[in-house]
């Protein structure tokens, strides 16, 4: 077995046991099961701060799609703007990556391969012949946490191979000391993940993810190699996007069995990179294995257009959002101004009329064409 460089014996050998579970009796136990439903006082949350919330978001935010709130493991809220709905599967942009990272938990956990195993040592027949001084220090944890020496982007294309583009393409900067957001380098990850199981992402994923959680076989698309994005190109429903959400909340328990190792989830959600400076940006708090740190100690999964999964981990809160808007530190500046003022630290007095108004203006959401 590989050593686990970063992660502790006791990680590994757990996370074997772990494996086997996610394999057969958690997915058996778990199948399509929904997350619980309560009232939003009974989680301590209040009613009428989120109809707040939900009126701002729906007033400041072009064209959202849905939201979910979790609170204490219960659905307090949830709402679609038609003519999207709870089962359609909404592409998530690069919250995919998110997914990604988490089955390089796996992978690593099972000593498939090392954090600090060479990018290179993975594809001997694509790399350059003559790779540079920092092409052959790039580690897997350097494509984890955006930090591949890269200047910009690998361009990739229908004609090339992208894991010979990615390796071809120069390295200035010492892997592991230059932040530098680079889907490609999540495309890399899938590769490595499908080189080393013998199995597309979505496939490994399916028996320790996706069925623990109640997920059917997601759409995953694939690059001209048949190889799964990794940055991009899964699709979810909004409730099974809470659920990972969930699931990283409670520290890789689910339904009171590990499904992941708690030391992964700390390791991947910490700030393994800075990314800027500025306290009022949550594009400048810290990036980790494919996760971003954001403002008000949470952290989060993200994709373009607005695709949000967010842990609080503070509030014990998850909040799952999908969108087509242009302005997503304008989302997350509404969830920071409405709905962590919503959180109580213990149950609220129910609030049956406040209960009966969110339910409506919930049910009555719907995109504007018009904007």
């Amino acid at each position: 077995m590989t050593r686990a460089i970063g992660l502790s014996p006791r990680f590994v050998s757990v996370s074997m046991m772990l494996a086997l579970t996610a394999l057969g009796l958690v997915a058996s136990s778990s199948r399509a099961q929904p997350l619980p439903r309560s009232s939003p006082e009974a989680q301590g949350v209040s009613s009428e701060r989120l109809i707040e919330f939900v009126e701002e978001i729906d007033r400041r935010i072009d064209t959202m799609h849905s939201f979910m709130l979790v609170r204490h493991g219960h659905v307090v809220a949830e709402g679609w703007w038609k003519p999207q709905g709870p089962d359609d599967a909404h592409v998530l942009w690069s919250l995919s990556k998110s997914f990604t990272s988490t089955a390089v938990g796996f992978a690593v956990s099972e000593g498939r391969f090392d954090l600090d195993d060479p990018v290179l040592s993975f594809f001997p027949d694509e790399a350059p012949s003559e790779p540079s001084e920092n092409l052959r220090a790039m580690r897997v944890r350097d494509l984890l946490s955006m930090s591949t020496g890269h200047q910009d982007e690998p361009r990739m294309t229908q004609d090339e191979s992208w894991v010979r583009t990615f390796l071809a393409h120069p390295v200035p900067h010492r892997p592991g000391t230059f932040f530098r957001y680079n889907t490609p380098a999540t495309y890399m990850l899938s590769a490595i993940v499908e080189k080393t199981t013998g199995e597309s992402l979505t496939d490994y994923l399916q028996p320790r993810l996706f069925e623990p959680l109640g997920i059917d076989p997601p759409r995953w698309d694939k690059s001209p190699q048949g190889i799964a994005l990794g940055g991009y190109g899964l699709f979810l429903k909004t409730e099974e996007i809470a659920k990972f959400g969930q699931l990283y909340r409670q520290r890789g328990l689910w339904n009171g069995r590990r499904i992941i190792d708690a030391e992964w989830i700390d390791l991947a959600t910490a700030r393994q990179q800075p990314n800027g400076d500025d306290p009022n940006s949550d594009w400048a708090q810290g990036y980790g294995f494919q996760f971003w740190r954001c403002r008000h100690g949470a952290y989060r999964g993200d994709g373009k257009d607005g695709q949000f999964c967010i842990v609080l981990p503070d509030q014990d809160a998850v909040i799952a959002i999908t969108a087509d808007c242009r302005d997503m530190q304008g989302q997350l500046n509404v969830v920071w101004e409405k709905l962590l003022p919503a959180f109580s630290d213990s149950p609220l007095p129910e609030n049956t009329e406040a209960e009966v108004e969110l339910r409506s203006t919930l049910e009555g959401l719907q995109v504007d064409t018009g904007r």
